[in-house]
């Protein structure tokens, strides 16, 4: 039997992973799980006080996403993932604590349990990787015009992308595709020609 297909987007804060969630999933007709930050009790206060909150927050997220990759591999249904459970432990807790946000021993402790955890889940079939420079990332946060994010720092942003590159670089579970958002910001048919390269590597897996 031939398991349903899991594909699974990643990117920095505003690059458009839901609004590519949406669209890949009526294409080609999968379910999609949705990230949905009004069910996150931590967000506001981490946007206000990133050293107080880091680790409940890191926390939070793991657990969460954890359910949710559970929760697909389990439905037995092809499924589009918007953000991997990959991305809190490989980008963000390591720009926290470079940072000097979330303290060196409390991220050691949050990288085992994340080992832990991804040595025991099935990796996405494709993990789709949306890059966009800093100023696409903060028209389209503006844009969305969500109140806790207006805290967010250009150098944030900066790190994060930094850090997205070289964790794209180096996945190694599975086939990945990286795909410029700022050749489709703003223009009209980008639903259309991220379907088609979505499309495409889908077909080169068979």
């Amino acid at each position: 039997m031939v398991k349903p297909m899991h594909l699974a987007i990643a990117g920095n804060i505003g690059v458009g992973k839901t609004y590519a969630a949406a669209v890949l999933s009526q294409a080609f007709s999968f379910e999609a799980t949705y990230e949905d930050d009004r069910e996150n009790p931590f967000l506001q206060d981490f946007y206000e006080d990133m050293v107080r909150w880091a680790f409940p927050m890191q926390i939070f997220l793991l657990n969460r996403r954890l359910e949710a990759t559970l929760a697909i591999q389990r439905s037995g249904k092809p499924h589009i993932q918007d953000r991997t459970l990959y991305e809190d432990a490989e980008v963000f807790a390591p720009v926290l604590m470079e940072m000097q946000i979330l303290p060196e021993r409390e991220y050691e402790v949050y990288r085992a349990l994340y080992e832990k955890i991804a040595s025991l889940i099935r990796p996405p079939d494709l993990l789709i990787y949306l890059r966009a420079s800093v100023p696409v990332l903060v028209d389209q946060i503006l844009a969305r015009g969500r109140p806790y994010e207006e805290n967010i720092s250009l150098e944030y942003l900066r790190r994060l992308n930094t850090a997205y590159e070289a964790w794209f670089q180096r996945y190694d579970r599975g086939p990945k595709i990286a795909i410029s958002m700022d050749e489709l910001h703003g223009r009209e048919d980008a639903a259309g020609r991220l379907v088609d390269i979505v499309a495409r590597q889908i077909f080169s897996l068979f």
